[in-house]
């Protein structure tokens, strides 16, 4: 019998179909989001309960800036509203926050809150809420490069923005979708892949329990045999 979180400790999620899913249902696409961002909540406590101690989420891409203004204008409304509702209540329940990316073209005050999240929820420990946000992999390796004076991949690791994060087991993305779409490239050299068919907010408690045991059931040989 597979341990609970099906030995996947470290976790990382491409949170892919938001939009589709409002278009489905003839909604405007920032109810897409919505529903997204309360499933990140709801599966970011699945992930607390069966084991995880890191969570990822990609939440907006150096990519997305190119959307209409419309869209980043109520994501980064609606991410600023999370942030300042739900960090109490993340906090009481032990989650760490942290958020990764570049710092550029985001609002000040926006950064302000988010790094008022951090500090509020340093002190966790039952699991890490990575959220990548205004993040590029490529960015990431191109920013460590820039300030990378030689030495080992462990040194260049440091450069990164979250040095402290592990590697992630097991990346998912949903919708059905199969690319990492510039997502921790340099972490997830040897992360084990599951792609989804359900669009983002449809993705149950028991989807991701049977990701989870999808992984438990595989070898990870790390380039040996």
């Amino acid at each position: 019998m597979s341990d609970p979180g099906g030995g996947a400790r470290y976790v990382a999620i491409i949170t892919d179909g938001n939009g589709r899913w409002a278009q489905a249902r003839d909604l405007p696409v920032a109810e897409g989001h919505k529903a997204g961002a309360d499933v990140v909540k709801a599966r970011l406590r699945d992930a607390a309960e069966l084991g995880v101690r890191e969570l990822t989420v990609y939440s907006f891409s150096t990519e997305n800036w190119s959307r209409s203004a419309e869209e980043v204008t109520a994501l980064m409304r609606m991410f600023s509203q999370r942030i300042l509702s739900e960090t109490p209540e993340l906090e009481a329940e032990g989650v760490r926050m942290r958020f990764i990316g570049r710092r550029d073209r985001v609002a000040p005050a926006l950064l302000e809150q988010m790094d008022w999240a951090e500090a509020k929820t340093a002190h966790n420990d039952r699991i890490t809420l990575f959220v990548a946000f205004n993040y590029g992999g490529r960015a990431e390796i191109v920013d460590a490069a820039a300030r990378f004076e030689g030495g080992t991949e462990e040194d260049f690791r440091r450069l990164l923005y979250a040095p402290d994060m592990h590697d992630p087991d097991l990346v998912i993305r949903t919708s059905g979708e199969q690319r990492m779409s510039n997502f921790l490239l340099w972490q997830s050299a040897y992360s084990e892949l599951v792609f989804r068919d359900e669009l983002w907010p449809d993705y149950s408690r028991e989807a991701f329990r049977a990701t989870l045991d999808a992984f438990a059931a595989r070898t990870r040989r790390f380039g040996g045999r």
